[in-house]
This record gives structure tokens, C-alpha cells and sequence, in this order.
């Protein structure tokens, strides 16, 4: 496709230039661009253009992770043009755009049910939904794209078995739900699937209030909070994490594969040791950083950072990708190794806004991974590297389109 053509199909899919993404957003597949690495090695932290306009843009570790655990300071409620306006914006249940005390209440509650524990109870049914997308993939080729076979589909069914959502339900609440976030659809239809999606989802949750009986997470919220837990918290819930949650995992399932496919000396040693894995899912957590910028934070009062006075109501985007690829000190910006060891990467935030799903994340990324090269031991691409299309840089998510694998 020559120059003028991919100008004209980003067009139609209503994406924007990637000379206009800002430069923290942007980078070349799986790397940082060489500005972004001088910016972030000379201004760790500056003024710069954002999704939200000129705002203060953290791009050194240390850096990020000072005010991403300063929350006396730094608000994480949505950005707005009131302090009162940000609040009423922030999503019931949803940690990430909440600030104590309503932060402190949603987390107290989620916490023990997402425990590495009693996340290990959910091992054997990853297990099975890996297991049988695995057979759709082999079925369906080679070649076979993994996107649409295993990398989105995986984590849509693990977090609807999580919450409980019955099987027949879920193919149409997916699309509903996809079909919402998108940019470039009909706007009545992506209204009508947004309607779709969040109907669905209050009925559920009325419907699991009347009977908490399973043994799914919501159901056991029901169980152990009753009336302190609201259903616009158990809709928010359920909404952030199988929004921005499903497109986290299928990026990083996506993503992944293909920096493994890419160091082919890691991938070996990788089969080759298979206890490595809890490593290398790590490793590809800090080397991809799907997440490209943390939630905004605006500025509580006046703040003395990193040489600059930051005032009241300010924004500052925290750029994880740069923290963890171009400032790291234990890992250089090429460096992909999954014998590391543990790193500091950012990959799930930090301070009291740390994922709370960590724990699921993990596991799931070490079963998908772990499954997928063991079924498919010459796994390999089947296109050119070229030819595969990487998600608009202008997307709060990084990703592939396609992935079309052999083996």
C-alpha cells in the first residue's frame, strides 16, 4: 500500500495521522521512537501535547512513579473543567477513576476477591477456555490469525466465567460491547450497541442480586457486602474490565506473541525451560506496555516536581511505555530477556491505583502462553513483518489488528 493510500484508510477509519499522535503515544511496532528516548533521557518530565490538549508529560521512571503514588496531591478522577465536574464523571466501582475515601471503599471490597488465591481457583477453567480456542485456532488453519481466534476471545470468556455471565449471553454482549468503543462505526449503531451493552449489564446485575448464589466473583460481592455494595458499582466493575480489560489482555496476548516470534534466541530458551514463564510474562509486560499513558491526574494544589511548579488543576500524563522501555534502568531500551528476574516495570500502574487484577492477568498470560507453544512448537509467522497492521497509536491501547501464525 503506498503512502497516500494508508493516508486515505486511516481516513475512512477515522484515525489520525500519526505525525499528530503525540510523540509518547507513538512508536515503530513494538519500539519507542528515538525522539521519545532522547525526550525522556533529557526531560523526564516537561510540558507537551497529550490526548487532552498541552498538559505536564512524565516520561522518566522515577518520575512516573512519584506521582502516580501521590495521591494526596494528584487526582485520578476524570479531567474536567471543575473539581466537582471530575468527580460526577468517575465510573462507580471502577478503582482506576476514583480517589479515596470512594477509592479505598471500591478497593476494600475487590481486594480479597481477587487474591493470587483465590485467583488460582480459576486455574483450571483458564485451562479449558484456553484449551478449546486453541483447537478454533488449529482448526482454522495455518494460517490461522491469532487475534481472531485466541488472543480476543481468551480473555472475554475468562472474565465473563469470572463474574458469571452465562455462555449463551456472551457472543452478543461482546460484540455490543466492541462495537461501542468504536470510532469509525455509524453513530446510531455504536449508540445502540452502547445502550444494548449497559442494559444488559443492569439486568444482570439484578438478576445476581435476587440470587447470589454462584460461585462467581460477583455473586460472592452480593454474598459478603449485600446493600454496601451498589449495583452501579457492580455495573462499573464489570464494564471497566471487560472494556479496557479485555483490550488489555488481547494486546497483550497479541503483542506478546509477536516479541517472542521476534527473538527467536528467547523464544528457544523459553520452550526449553518452561519454568521461565512466570518471568517472561514480566519481561513482556515491561517490553510491549500495551497501556501507552496511565489514567490522567490534575493537580490538587500547587506542586513543586522535578524542577517545575505544577498549579492546581493542571493535568500530567504519565507515559508507561516510556517509563518501561526508555528509562529503565535494569532493562536497556532493546533488551528483551525473560531471564531477568523481577523488574520495577510499571505494566500495571503503581501506588494505590496497582491493577487489582494483577493476580488474574498473570495467570491467565502464563496459561495462554505457556498452551500456545506447547500446541504449536514451529509456531511462526505467515506474513511478511511488514504486512502486519498495528491499532491506531492514537488509541488509549496499543495492539495488532492481525496476527496470522503457522506452525
Amino acid at each position: 500500500m503506498t503512502k497516500p493510500q494508508e493516508a486515505s484508510a486511516r481516513r475512512r477509519r477515522g484515525e489520525p495521522n500519526p505525525a499528530d499522535v503525540p510523540v509518547h503515544m507513538r512508536r515503530s511496532g513494538l519500539d519507542p521512537l528515538p525522539e521519545l528516548s532522547r525526550i525522556s533521557a533529557e526531560t523526564p518530565f516537561a510540558r507537551g501535547m497529550s490526548p487532552v490538549g498541552e498538559s505536564w508529560i512524565a516520561t522518566g521512571l522515577d518520575e512516573v512513579r512519584a506521582i502516580l503514588g501521590d495521591t494526596d496531591r494528584f487526582s485520578t478522577n476524570p479531567v474536567a473543567d471543575t473539581a466537582a465536574e471530575s468527580r460526577r464523571l468517575a465510573q462507580a466501582g471502577n478503582p482506576l477513576q476514583n480517589d479515596p475515601p470512594e477509592h479505598t471503599r471500591i478497593r476494600k471490597m475487590l481486594t480479597p476477591a481477587l487474591t493470587a488465591r483465590r485467583m488460582r481457583g480459576m486455574e483450571p477453567v483458564i485451562e479449558e477456555i484456553v484449551a478449546d480456542r486453541l483447537k478454533e485456532l488449529e482448526r482454522a488453519g495455518p494460517p490461522a490469525d491469532l487475534m481472531r481466534h485466541f488472543a480476543w476471545p481468551v480473555p472475554g470468556l475468562v472474565a465473563c466465567a469470572l463474574f458469571g455471565i452465562p455462555r449463551d449471553d456472551q457472543p452478543q454482549l461482546t460484540r455490543n460491547m466492541l462495537l461501542g468503543q468504536r470510532r469509525d462505526g455509524p453513530r446510531k449503531l455504536v449508540m445502540a450497541a452502547e445502550h444494548a451493552f449497559t442494559d444488559y449489564l443492569d439486568r444482570f446485575v439484578a438478576r445476581k442480586r435476587l440470587d447470589p448464589a454462584g460461585d462467581d466473583m460477583i455473586s460472592m460481592l452480593l454474598r459478603e457486602h449485600g446493600d454496601s455494595i451498589t449495583d452501579a458499582d457492580l455495573v462499573g466493575l464489570i464494564d471497566a474490565t471487560l472494556g479496557a480489560g479485555l483490550e488489555n489482555m488481547a494486546g497483550m496476548l497479541g503483542l506478546g506473541t509477536l516479541a517472542l516470534l521476534d527473538h527467536p534466541g528467547q523464544l528457544a530458551q523459553l520452550r526449553e525451560r518452561p519454568e521461565l514463564m512466570g518471568q517472561a510474562v514480566e519481561e513482556l509486560l515491561r517490553y510491549v506496555a500495551v497501556v501507552p499513558l496511565a489514567n490522567f491526574r490534575t493537580a490538587l494544589v500547587d506542586v513543586e516536581f522535578a524542577g517545575h511548579v505544577v498549579k492546581a488543576g493542571e493535568v500530567v500524563a504519565c507515559s508507561l511505555f516510556a517509563a518501561n522501555r526508555t528509562q529503565h534502568p535494569e532493562a536497556p531500551v532493546d533488551d528483551f530477556d525473560i531471564t531477568r528476574g523481577s523488574t520495577t516495570h510499571v505494566g500495571f500502574g503503581h501506588g494505590i491505583h496497582f491493577c487489582v487484577g494483577a493476580p488474574l492477568a498473570r495467570l491467565e498470560l502464563r496459561i495462554a502462553f505457556a498452551r500456545l507453544l506447547e500446541r504449536f512448537p514451529g509456531l511462526r509467522p505467515a506474513v511478511p513483518r511488514e504486512e502486519l497492521r498495528f491499532r491506531s497509536q492514537s488509541r488509549p491501547i496499543y495492539g495488532i489488528e492481525k496476527l496470522p501464525i503457522a506452525w
